[in-house]
């Protein structure tokens, strides 16, 4: 039989062989590591991600008052539906959902306002399938009720705003008040700012086509370049803004 006997100089060698593998796992590990965000209990330091600004599909409203004693609409009324019917044909997704209210004190005065409504729409054009009525009643007597136009539109969305999950005091329950970070909902109003602010949705998830351009101004620009002119443009009256005549 045959006894092997490790020497010290062995042992050494299994020693730097087991170090250098730990440090291969440790350097492997930390190349694992791709997040530059900083998260507390899986909230995002920053506003940006805590309040997203996405894209949803909303309720574009409005509001016409009708008393008792008198139908139609006012002058202010008849330019609102107008502009509904205009931005509807250019953003709309859906029909033109009517509510119109009855067993009212003004059902009868609203009844004839929205006859105007229904017209205005029409010759704003807005076709009459895209024009939906709902009767309702109103679940407090105390309320006017109201003709309400409504229809879905693509939108830009934040929020909701207002939510506080933690104290922004000192706490004992919670500790991180010491971490000096932002509080939950820092943010969030500018983020529904630039949310409502937004024309088309559309331009956060991808750029607008080019339009063509104006050649008749690009051909006059580089004729002048061509024979060594200025390309500047002068205005006739550009003098008249200026507020001193000092220095001619």
């Amino acid at each position: 039989m045959t006894m092997t006997i490790k020497t010290p100089v062995d042992r050494n060698r299994v020693f730097r062989v087991a170090g250098a593998l730990v440090g291969l796992a440790v350097a492997l590990g930390a190349c694992t590591h791709t997040s530059d965000e900083v998260t507390t209990a899986s909230i995002p330091d920053d506003y940006r991600l805590r309040h997203p600004i996405t894209v949803q599909e909303a309720d574009r409203s409005l509001v016409i008052f009708v008393g008792h004693a008198r139908g139609g609409l006012a002058a202010s009324d008849r330019a609102d539906v107008m502009g509904l019917a205009q931005t509807w044909r250019q953003e709309a997704t859906g029909p033109i959902n009517a509510d119109v209210p009855v067993d009212t004190p003004n059902a009868a005065a609203a009844a004839d306002a929205f006859r105007e409504v229904q017209s205005l729409l029409t010759a704003g054009g807005v076709p009459p399938r895209g024009i939906v009525v709902r009767h309702y009643h109103p679940n407090d007597p105390r309320l006017m009720a109201t003709i309400r136009l409504t229809y879905p539109k693509i939108s830009a969305v934040a929020g909701p705003c207002g939510l506080w999950p933690e104290d922004l005091g000192p706490s004992v329950k919670d500790k991180s008040y010491l971490e000096n970070k932002d509080y939950y909902n820092f943010g969030c109003a500018a983020q529904r700012n630039v949310a409502a602010m937004i024309d088309n949705p559309s331009d956060l998830a991808q750029p607008r086509s080019e339009t063509p351009a104006y050649a008749a101004r690009r051909s006059e620009a580089f004729e002048k370049y061509r024979k060594g002119n200025s390309t500047a443009t002068t205005y006739p009256e550009a003098d008249k803004a200026k507020l001193s005549d000092t220095g001619k």
